[in-house]
């Protein structure tokens, strides 16, 4: 059964895209969400396959019904992939969908065959947090404290600054107020606040991530894309050709930070982002993706291509250290795959300009104790409050705090620019052209390990970063 919170994040997604009917997978598990009646293909032979084994399939099963095998978009342009109707999307709710498990069940034999995967749920792609969300949401920054980590000494040089791309939610409209993003360019924020002027959840998540690759890195240019505007996620089908247009619009950068990505209950990728991956793997893009905040060993993509041999020069993984950095956060994902962890609990950066203070109301409510089983005070349980969304919003008024620029924010999402950060500052600090050669070059220089679920694995904290120490969780008044 799904958590709560995970119940909570699924009906706000679903509400925001509401001509896309989701189901949770699989079988109302809490380890992806995915587009119900529809599979995604590669376009071409491929697909003629799948929708002639998927109708004999449905031949045999007679309470299903092959009128539904149809294409149900044409080839994606670069992505190469085609969305099949297999079923009826507005039957069934949200614990699953039986006619798309029955599809892909009717390629198993085929896939073994042909020796590769041919059929695929559609799943949601979103910015990487509990489940569906960041690690929490954010806190308000008491008046004086300053950034975590604190803006680097540097120049800023627009010869030799490195190029970095944040595939994200868009910026804020006031984020130049903050002289730390001065060199930053790209998307807006299609839409900041609701129509009671309240900001919306997980609006300003790419300014925040802007905000720490510049203060680690200053001789940075930042490009910030809007490509998950849509409450942080996107459709499979649609996120390869989104990463496309992204690079295509400015070309291929040193650096690609991504905070966003899903569990498919596979060990070999998206589907909806193979050829994406493939074109990278041709670049000299180094890409720097979430490991995801589901608290789980299970591999989430895109960070988990990282450890597949042909990607493993391509992609660094990365993990969230907790706030006083020696043991990994609570919520951050692990394993083998996960191939670096950086600080990524109670960061402070830039949420908005500092134009007008703005409302924010909380959508989730906190934890008596660590979902995960952790004993510190960790982001599950501090700081306390209740959220919209939560069961007790029934009968307590949800809490409602203002931000005027700073803010904390926990996740994978925040500790991945940290490393995108690092790297750039590398490549300016030893000269090296190379953002590849300039991860393998720093991990082999950093001393700094962290303890992991009983790993040590390599801790990358940087020089202005400040450790905050851990404390016992405080009783529930």
């Amino acid at each position: 059964m799904a958590p709560q919170r995970f119940h909570e994040q699924f009906e706000q997604i679903q509400r925001s895209m509401p001509d896309v009917p989701l189901a949770m997978g699989p079988d109302d598990s809490a380890e992806f969400i995915y587009e119900k009646g529809y599979v995604l293909v590669r376009d071409g032979e491929e697909a003629r396959l799948v929708e002639d084994t998927v109708r004999a399939h449905f031949t045999a099963e007679p309470d299903l019904v092959q009128d539904h095998v149809r294409r149900a978009s044409p080839r994606t342009n670069r992505s190469g992939i085609t969305r099949i109707q297999v079923g009826d999307p507005g039957e069934g709710d949200r614990a699953g969908d039986r006619t798309v498990a029955h599809a892909l069940r009717a390629l198993r034999e085929t896939e073994g065959r042909a020796g590769r995967r041919l059929v695929s749920r559609n799943h949601l792609v979103a910015i990487a947090g509990v489940n569906s969300c960041p690690g929490d949401e954010p806190a308000p920054v008491p008046l004086g404290e300053g950034l975590n980590p604190a803006a680097a000494e540097g120049t800023y040089e627009a010869d030799t600054a490195v190029g970095v791309l944040v595939v994200d939610t868009g910026l804020m409209h006031d984020y130049r107020s903050h002289p730390l993003l001065a060199h930053t360019e790209g998307d807006a924020q299609i839409k900041e606040c609701d129509d009671d002027g309240v900001l919306q959840e997980y609006v300003g998540h790419g300014t925040f991530i802007a905000g720490l690759v510049a203060a680690v890195a200053p001789n940075t240019n930042i490009t910030v894309r809007n490509s998950l505007n849509d409450v942080g996620a996107i459709l499979e089908s649609e996120f390869g050709e989104k990463l496309f247009e992204a690079v295509d619009a400015g070309g291929w950068p040193d650096i690609l930070s991504l905070s966003a990505g899903t569990s498919n209950g596979r060990t070999d990728g998206l589907l909806g982002v193979e050829a994406f991956m493939q074109e990278l793997r041709d670049q000299r893009t180094l890409l720097v993706a979430a490991a995801g905040n589901n608290g789980s060993a299970t591999p989430f993509w895109p960070a988990a291509y990282a450890d597949l041999p042909e990607y493993q020069d391509v992609v660094l993984s990365v993990g969230a250290l907790r706030s006083d950095g020696e043991f990994g956060a609570c919520f951050s994902n692990h394993g083998g795959w996960v191939k670096a962890y950086a600080p990524g609990e109670r960061l402070t950066s830039v949420l908005t300009g500092f134009d007008t203070p703005v409302p924010y109301v909380y959508q989730h409510s906190t934890y008596d104790a660590c979902r995960y089983g952790f004993g510190y005070s960790c982001t599950c349980q501090s700081p306390r409050h209740t959220g919209a969304l939560s069961e007790e919003s029934c009968t307590t008024k949800p809490d409602q705090v203002m931000f005027e620029g700073f803010a904390h924010w926990s996740g994978t999402s925040f500790a991945t620019p940290i490393v995108a950060g690092m790297i750039a500052a590398h490549m300016t600090t030893q000269q090296e052209s190379d953002p590849r050669v300039a991860r393998y070059k720093m991990l082999a220089a950093n001393a700094g390990y962290a303890e992991v679920r009983g790993a040590h694995v390599p801790a990358l904290r940087p020089p202005t970063w400040r450790p905050v120490p851990v404390v016992p969780p405080a009783p529930r008044s």
